[in-house]
């Protein structure tokens, strides 16, 4: 939180929020990427989220943590931007699918572990999605609680089930495959 301070205190306001977002630039990506599957979706969100950021930039209190007024801005840009994919499914029309596939996707390259991981979140809702991305990320409670706007409790119970949830999941499909520990070895 002391870097966030520190950048947010030189420059323009234009160059202070470059700066922090700079910093801070793997969150606009992690949310990218575990809301949407298809690249080019990923890079719409992408921009949409820094695009939101920016006009609730002159907001931001730069008393507190950056990466957790960017996760909420996030999250939320990225629940309301997979509301609206299905419309637009609808109403454009798709590139040629041989210029997508050229695409590399990093998943591919993901051990079998983390594809049954990327196939359980797939399944998830928006806020236990959102819940397990904080949670992967090594976020504590108290961070989750205030990025997604509930209780640090609501966030432990939540997890707590949800945690059990993904278990029971992953286990059908192979039993032993993915571990929901952090580093510190709690689950």
């Amino acid at each position: 939180m002391a870097l966030d301070r520190q950048d947010a205190a030189a420059g323009s306001p234009q160059q202070r929020f470059e700066t922090l977002l700079n910093t801070h630039r793997g969150i606009v990506f992690k949310v990218a990427s575990i809301y949407c599957r298809d690249v080019e979706e990923q890079r719409d969100l992408a921009q949409e989220i820094r695009a939101q950021a920016w006009r609730a930039y002159p907001r931001y209190d730069a008393s507190r943590s950056f990466s957790t007024w960017m996760y909420r801005i996030a999250l939320n840009v990225a629940i309301s931007f997979r509301r609206s994919v299905e419309y637009r499914r609808r109403h454009v029309s798709p590139i040629d699918s041989q210029a997508l596939e050229s695409i590399p996707d990093p998943r591919h390259d993901a051990d079998d572990r983390l594809r049954e991981l990327y196939t359980v979140i797939d399944q998830l809702d928006d806020m236990n999605r959102a819940l397990v991305l904080l949670y992967l990320e090594g976020r504590n409670y108290q961070e989750i609680a205030d990025v997604l706007g509930i209780s640090e409790t609501n966030v432990s119970t939540k997890l707590s089930r949800l945690k059990q949830r993904l278990r029971d999941q992953v286990a059908s499909v192979r039993p032993g495959a993915v571990s929901l520990e952090t580093n510190d070895g709690t689950r």
